[in-house]
Parts: C-alpha cells; structure tokens; sequence
C-alpha cells in the first residue's frame, strides 16, 4: 500500500498507515531522548558523589575550585586570551596558503619540479615528526640566537610562526588527500573541454577537494587554537601565561581552571560544528541524498 493517495480534488496526501507510522516514530523518539536524559542526569550524579565524597575532595575543591580566586584571575586571564584568539587567527590564514602551497608542490610531475617536489616533501616529513612545543623552543630561541638581520624578536610573532611551520605540514597533507581523492576522471573531462591542467585544477579539482577537507581542516583549527598556549613558554601574556603569574602569586592552581574555561568556550562550538558539516557531507554521499 503507498504512503499517499490522492484526493477527489487532485490533491496528494499521506495515508492513515502513514500517518500512524510517523506517530510511532514521534512518540519512540520521545521516549529515547526521556531515556537518555534520565540515564545522563543519573550519571552526572553519580560521578559527582563519588568524586565530593572522596576523601581529598576538600583540598582539590580548595587548590582548583576557589571562586575568590576565579574571580580574581579571569580578567587577566581573559585580557591574555585575546592575544591567544589573534594569534589563531593570523596564523590559520597563513597555514591555509602555506598548506595548499606545499600540497600542490607535491603534486607536480613534470621532472623539472623535482627539487621543489622533494624540498615540499621533506618539508611535511620533517615538521609533522617534530612536537609541536620542540619547535616552539627551536623557533623562539634559536632563531634570535642566529642575531639575523629581519628576524622578528617578538615571542608572540616567533611561537605563532612555529605553529605555522607545523600545522602548515599537517594541512598540507590534508590538501593532498583532498586532491588525490577526486577521480581521475575529472581531470579528464576537465581537459577535453579544452581546460589546461592549471585551469582543470582550478576551476575543477581544487574546488570539490576543498569541499571534502572541510572538516578536517576545521579539527585541526581547533587543536592550534589550543596549541596557541604553548606560545606562553616564550614569554607573551597570553591566557596560560596570565595564569601562571596568579598561580605563582597564590598558590592555587584555579586560575588554571579560568584559561581551561576559555579555551572550551572557543573548541566545543568549533568541534560541534565540525561535526555538523560532517554529517552533512555523509548524507550528501549517501544513496539520495540532499544536494
């Protein structure tokens, strides 16, 4: 039996079957997400007795959970993260062109681009294998220790570059990926509508594989948006630096607490959305699914 019939006047409308099915489905729904919020709230409740009923529970809340303290930190705490959130934003534009660059050195075949095609590929062998806060310290004291003319000496300009020079790596293979997972026969139909193999790349490959790395792309934003604390080990007052000097003044390591609650507020709706774009790509490539 279908899911609709049509009317005298011509007018098509779901069938009582139907009907009755969406209603089973809504009121399974409601009883899922019922279940799911009794069963979350009974575990909030149970990690939080167990962890106040600890025996050390008075000195963690004391050492970590000092509203006083909270208080006093955030607004410098909150001052620092803003040197935090500029340099993520300066330096996820230069990754972007940096990886994409370094991708498509990679991707030439030609023998005459063999240097720039190794240089390109030792580059994202070198820095991927690297931590991330080694080359933080290489970066921030060993190149002013070179005494070149036009190195910057700012440690806010120096940590943000070795971020670029590792995330660049990372997002380069990102874009390779990208790139390679469009089907050769793109490429193909690109070039015999008379396209050049830059142009195919431009107008046809580039475009669908930055669609695909999208969310990746956006899970690594959000660990160097974390990983801009790092940069506190140079020196700069950004928001784990502001919590180190209040946590050097007091003794308490709350401060710390008011950097983490920052940094959540700017990864989670990142993450989420992240997440979101994901799903949306998956129903794309699924059998009928939305455009």
């Amino acid at each position: 039996m279908t899911s609709l019939h049509k009317r005298p006047s011509g007018e098509w409308v779901k069938s009582e079957r139907q009907l009755d099915r969406e209603r089973r489905r809504r009121r399974q729904g409601v009883r899922s997400g019922s279940v799911a919020a009794a069963s979350t709230i009974l575990f909030v409740v149970l990690v939080a007795l167990a962890v106040t009923s600890s025996p050390g529970w008075p000195r963690v809340r004391e050492t970590f959970f000092d509203w006083e303290r909270f208080s006093a930190a955030f607004p410098d705490v909150l001052g620092g993260f803003w040197l935090n959130i500029q340099i993520f934003l300066v330096a996820e534009v230069v990754i972007l062109v940096l990886g994409l660059l370094v991708a498509l050195a990679r991707g030439l075949r030609s023998p005459l681009f063999f240097p720039l095609r190794m240089l390109a590929t030792a580059y994202t062998d070198v820095f991927r294998g690297i931590p991330t806060i080694l080359l933080v310290y290489l970066v921030g004291f060993g190149l002013p220790a070179l005494e070149l003319q036009g190195v910057p000496s700012s440690p806010a300009v120096l940590g943000g570059l070795a971020l670029v020079l590792s995330y660049g790596a990372y997002v380069a293979e990102v874009f390779r990926s990208g790139i390679e997972s469009i089907h050769p026969s793109q490429r193909a139909a690109a070039r015999s509508l008379g396209l050049s193999q830059a142009q195919a790349l431009r107008f046809v490959i580039l475009p669908q594989a930055v669609r695909r790395v999208v969310p990746p792309l956006l899970n690594d934003f959000a660990s160097l948006q974390k990983d801009t604390a790092l940069v506190a080990v140079l020196g700069p007052l950004e928001a784990l630096r502001q919590a180190q000097i209040h946590q050097a003044e007091t003794f308490n390591y709350t401060p710390y607490l008011a950097a983490a609650v920052l940094f959540i507020a700017l990864t989670v709706p990142m993450a989420r959305f992240t997440d979101h774009l994901a799903a949306r790509a998956e129903r794309r490539r699924a059998p009928g699914g939305a455009p």
